[in-house]
């Protein structure tokens, strides 16, 4: 099944806050092995990035919003190919019980954490366990091309912005019918 939208970016107004034990992540530890744990699917999304030959022709390019489009998906996880022109971003973000990874393809991408960043470059890759909360985004002066993997497939996502004092405060969840 192949499925391509373009993002709106528009957050609902929503309103709890991720505190205490509520807080992403919190008390889980991420998955280390298995064929869909972190590195595994660091793997994957490395293995497809290093491969345009496959995907290039698919790739669009979009000024209204990120530009995306799933490449894969069984009941074990599924694959996005995602395009992003200069300041174009997620939003601080969840991906609900999923890990995932994302290889950056083409172009240069910078991920933020609540409280720091780093810059991802064409050929690296990061992952991460369930319920992990990041902002990613293109800051740089050209388009960029990145391969994300996530396992199980994603049924859920919260969106969140920062309080006054840095604090994550969770705005909207959204379900796979919303993309």
């Amino acid at each position: 099944m192949t499925v391509t939208a373009t993002e709106s970016g528009t957050p609902e107004n929503g309103a709890s806050r991720a505190a205490g034990t509520d807080a992403p992540g919190a008390g889980r530890p991420a998955p280390s092995g298995g064929p869909f744990a972190p590195p595994r699917l660091a793997e994957r999304a490395r293995a497809l990035a290093d491969n345009p030959e496959e995907w290039i022709h698919r790739v669009r390019l979009d000024p209204q919003g990120r530009w995306y489009e799933r490449v894969h998906q069984d009941a074990d996880h599924e694959i996005w190919l995602i395009s992003w022109l200069p300041g174009q971003s997620t939003g601080f973000h969840d991906h609900g019980g999923s890990a995932g990874a994302f290889a950056v393809a083409l172009g240069a991408l910078e991920e933020h954490r609540v409280r720091d960043h780093r810059a991802v470059g064409a050929g690296q890759v990061r992952s991460f366990g369930p319920d992990y909360v990041h902002d990613v985004r293109n800051t740089s002066d050209a388009p960029a091309v990145s391969v994300h993997v996530y396992a199980p497939p994603l049924s859920t996502m919260r969106r969140y912005d920062l309080d006054a004092d840095g604090e994550l405060v969770r705005l909207a969840a959204e379900s796979a019918d919303d993309w």
